[in-house]
């Protein structure tokens, strides 16, 4: 992270210690951050869906604690990372307490830092595309390949600002956002029922429709 970059305050575990539907709508506005090998990333956060309990059939934890979902069951703040039909990895924020299995799972988000690396990641100059700056981060397999985001975030403390060695965190710039819209999550094959995705209305970096 650069020197002169201001610093933001940045989400501190309370944030996340509370009902995850809580933390969903509060997540938009705030501004997920990577400083990874290749450079500093960021956008503003325009789109979420929750994942709650061992009685949710989309969440990890339906089937109980394995290896994989550890991370639902541990403190809140943590990062949840993993790899989607083996194509994408896509990143949650864990929520409630340690043992009550929930996320948020980040669907999409409004570029702000690092834009001309994230047009590199996503392939822009290669295949000649003219990729709108909405679309770099449109979707969650699409944030994380432009942010540079993949395993080795798995179980990072999303409350703690790194200046050296990279991370990556949440932090409040102050971004208000304007109307917010609940609707049913999108791409399960269950759990399709609860109106858990939360977005804000209207905005051209929302994935899917963005009511």
């Amino acid at each position: 992270m650069s020197a002169r970059r201001r610093a933001w305050p940045v989400l501190a575990r309370p944030f996340y210690d509370r009902p995850t539907l809580d933390v969903a709508v509060g997540l938009l506005g705030k501004v997920l951050v990577h400083d990874g090998p290749g450079g500093l990333t960021s956008g503003v956060i325009v789109e979420v869906e929750s994942y709650i309990g061992e009685d949710d059939p989309a969440c990890h934890a339906a089937s109980g604690p394995t290896s994989r979902n550890q991370p639902l069951y541990g403190e809140p703040g943590r990062a949840y990372v993993y790899f989607n039909y083996g194509v994408h990895y896509l990143v949650n924020a864990v929520t409630e307490g340690a043992g009550r299995p929930a996320a948020v799972l980040i669907r999409a988000l409004d570029p702000l830092d690092g834009v001309a690396l994230m047009h590199e990641r996503r392939g822009s100059r290669r295949d000649g595309s003219a990729r709108s700056g909405h679309d770099l981060c449109r979707g969650p397999g699409n944030l994380t390949k432009a942010m540079g985001i993949g395993p080795e975030r798995n179980r990072t403390d999303l409350t703690r600002a790194r200046a050296r060695g990279g991370g990556l965190w949440i932090e409040d710039r102050g971004v208000r956002v304007a109307r917010v819209a609940w609707t049913t999550r999108v791409g399960l094959r269950v759990g399709t029922d609860r109106p858990w995705r939360c977005l804000v209305s209207g905005h051209p970096a929302v994935s899917g429709s963005g009511v």
